[in-house]
This record gives C-alpha cells, structure tokens and sequence, in this order.
C-alpha cells in the first residue's frame, strides 16, 4: 500500500521533477563534477600527463603555499577585509529595516527603499570604475571639492591603508539596502498584537524595536551572520581585483586573486587548487563553529 502511495506521489509530481531536471543537471556539471579536479591538489599536475598519471606528491603544495612569503600577506589582507565587513556590513542593514519599518508614510517609504537598492544592481565592473572617476586624484569628484577650498586631494588608491576603507564601504552604500529586505521581511511578519499590547502598557518606539523587532528578527539575523562566517576567507574576487594596482597591493592581495595569479598567470595549477582546498577547508571549519556557538547561545542554526 505504501509503495503504490508513493508511486501515485512521484507520477502526479512528474510535472515538478520535470522542471527541476535542468537546475539539477547544471548543479551537477558545475558544482559536483569540478570537484573531481581537487585531487589536483596533491598532485603535481601536468596537463600532457591529465589526472590520472600526473605524479602524486602529497602534501608538498601545501607545505610551498605555508612557506611562500605570500602566506602570511594573503591571509592578513583576507580576514582583515572580512572581519571589517562583517563588523560594518552585518549591523547596518538591521539598522536600516529597523528605520525603515518604523516610517509611516508609504509613499516615502518606498521612494527611500528604492533609492537604497538600486546600488545593488550596478555591475562590480561599473561600480569600480565609478569609484576609480570619483577617487582620481586629478580629475576625480572629491578632488574638486577640495580645490575649491585650495587644498589637493591625496591619490587615495595608492595609499595601502585605505584599500580596506574604500573596499568595505562602497561595498556597504552598494548592497546595505538589499541586505535589509529580509530583515523587513521578518519584521513585517511579527504579530500586530504584540505592538497594540505595548501600546497599551505604554511603550515607546525605542522600547518596541529593543523588546519586539530585535528579538523577533534575532534568528534571522544569527542565521545569516552564520552563513557570512562561513565565507570568512572567501572575499569576493572582481571587486578586489579591479581596485588593485601596484601602489596599494600590499593591503589588496587576497586568497582569491592570489589563487588567479598562480592558476592562471603562473600556470601552477596544483598549487592554486591546494590554496583553493585549503581555503574551503577553513571557511567549513569556520562555519561549524559558528553554528555550533550560535546553537549554544541562542538556539540557533543552519543545522
């Protein structure tokens, strides 16, 4: 009976399997297949010999990757520009549904929510040109706010120091109010009732968004914040690329363009797939104890 059920189940969802076919195919060729290709890693590989007879050295691609003097470089430059944009990036956003759930005027409401995300849809390609015209230090729109006061504006770009300033940012005006939508998503979900009771007892605005949005939210925002920790070496590669130059490589050079230069520029391409491994290795680890934190604080988690 159970299995006649079940058959009867899979033919009426045919339709649905159907569809999902095609998503299931490319996730298989391009997420499941390539990982095949991680036995690199412990190879060194020659693309006349192919994987199966490039000879095996161990783990020598990571021992050259720990002794390179690029080591210590990539991973400083990496965690300092993840940890800075989960410092700025993470809040903000919860401020920001915050606000915005707190404004009574629909018509501005959705003028101003609007406005915050349409940065979001600017390609990474424009948005670092956009920030290459406007930081020039010759021609740029900040240059000239500072001639007309007689001062010179500094080439910002080549100062190592800024890179991470600029970076995260930019990175916060592009995507903080895209980042925000479910967080209103969650606050728009919240029982009424429990604003007429606090309105009832008096409440004030401050007191609701502390004692009804935050807790109320607090789970969706603990879950994202796992998922974020779990990309904690894994800084987006266009961005940072494309705002690097010579001057400011020092504070720039990431895991990801790291891994570019030696793959693809340098065809060493079992050392850039040991870096690649050890770099998803440390983001799991990452992520598993974050969650496993965030299970014992506040009952929270991906699993």
């Amino acid at each position: 009976m159970n299995q006649k059920k079940t058959r009867n189940s899979v033919r009426k969802s045919l339709p649905l399997y159907a569809l999902l076919l095609p998503s299931a195919v490319l996730l298989f060729l391009f997420s499941y297949l390539p990982l095949g290709g991680l036995v690199m890693a412990f190879q060194q590989f020659s693309p006349s010999l192919g994987l199966l007879h490039s000879p095996f050295v161990g783990g020598r691609n990571f021992v050259q990757f720990f002794h390179s003097y690029q080591f210590g470089t990539t991973i400083r430059n990496t965690l300092v520009l993840s940890f800075y944009s989960i410092l700025v990036g993470f809040p903000l956003p919860i401020l920001l549904a915050l606000m915005c759930n707190q404004l009574r005027n629909g018509t501005f409401k959705k003028v101003f929510q609007v406005i915050t995300y349409l940065p979001h849809f600017i390609s990474t390609m424009v948005m670092c040109g956009l920030i290459l015209i406007f930081l020039s230090p010759s021609s740029g729109l900040f240059a000239n706010i500072w001639h007309l006061f007689g001062a010179e504006f500094p080439n910002v770009m080549a100062i190592p120091a800024a890179f991470k300033h600029v970076y995260v940012w930019t990175d916060v005006w592009q995507n903080i109010g895209w980042d925000s939508i479910i967080y209103l998503a969650a606050l728009s979900a919240i029982d009424p009732t429990y604003y007429e009771a606090a309105t009832m007892d008096g409440a004030t605005i401050m007191q609701k968004i502390r004692y009804i949005d935050i807790p109320m939210i607090l789970p969706t925002a603990m879950t994202l914040l796992i998922m974020r920790a779990g990309s904690v070496l894994s800084i987006g590669f266009e961005k940072d690329f494309l705002l690097q130059n010579v001057q400011n490589i020092m504070s720039s050079e990431i895991i990801s363009t790291y891994v570019y230069k030696i793959g693809l520029q340098s065809m060493q391409y079992s050392l850039s797939t040991a870096i690649g491994l050890f770099n998803t290795v440390v983001n799991l680890a990452v992520l598993l104890f974050v969650n496993f934190i965030s299970k014992k604080l506040t009952d929270t988690g991906l699993f």
